[in-house]
């Protein structure tokens, strides 16, 4: 499970782990589990700076919270989000789209999906009044949470692909042990936190609805923009949760 842990962090994040693993179907698997304790890590690191400076300045603690999201995960999710909407919004047939998602070159669609979700997440850090450090951190970790029930329990749309390659090391068993677990956690903490992540969950199966629609079937850059939009509409609710609860 150690070897599947530091695979965790070096697939999710851009943090020095520098210790060599193989890359194999067993650690692959295992590395799973982890999925929603890295994001919880990622989410404590991006806070650190919210709690140092939002006393002095609100808009610069943000901000910085925003960027530092950013640099720990290299903009892996963020790259998924702009190929996955440049592909979805060009309304083409399901080989088209897979194609025009493999494309690196920028469209229209890329950019503007790029500036909607990094903008709505500084709104809402800026805008947290309560709690912003727990929100972010559950909200990581939420994201993480629903691709793995993506992973595990949904159809891929490539075969070769990052996504088949995830579906096929058959991680259910390690995605159900580590659900629950993060929901116990969840519940203990604060069980109003569990709103969040029922709407993440509920999100997340209209992604899938949209994702079979356009495709047929899931993608790792799919994956990516799951994360992403599901932090950031984790943090709307939470900020919902702080505002009527």
């Amino acid at each position: 499970m150690t070897e599947g842990f530091i695979l965790a962090i070096q697939f999710l994040t851009r943090l020095p782990v520098n210790i060599s693993i193989d890359f194999n179907d067993e650690n692959i698997r295992k590395s799973t589990f982890f999925y929603p304790f890295v994001g919880i890590i990622l989410g404590a690191l991006s806070a650190i700076p919210y709690y140092l400076l939002a006393p002095y300045n609100k808009s610069i603690a943000s901000f910085l919270t925003v960027m530092t999201m950013i640099i720990l995960t290299g903009g892996l999710h963020l790259d998924g989000l702009s190929d996955t909407a440049d592909g979805f919004f060009s309304n083409r047939d399901k080989e088209k789209t897979l194609e025009i998602m493999k494309d690196s070159r920028i469209g229209a669609f890329c950019v503007l999906s790029l500036i909607l979700i990094i903008l709505l997440k500084y709104i809402l850090i800026s805008n947290m009044e309560l709690n912003l450090p727990i929100a972010l951190i559950l909200s990581m970790g939420n994201g993480r949470l629903v691709v793995l029930l993506q992973i595990a329990l949904k159809k891929v749309a490539r075969p070769g692909g990052l996504g088949d390659m995830l579906h096929s090391s058959k991680p259910k068993k390690f995605i159900l042990s580590t659900s629950i677990l993060y929901i116990i956690i969840i519940a203990f903490i604060n069980i109003s936190y569990l709103i969040p992540l029922i709407g993440s969950f509920i999100i997340g199966e209209l992604i899938s609805l949209y994702t079979y629609k356009k495709i047929g079937g899931f993608t790792g850059d799919v994956y990516g923009a799951t994360i992403e939009i599901i932090e950031a509409i984790s943090l709307l609710i939470f900020w919902g949760v702080n505002l009527w609860i």
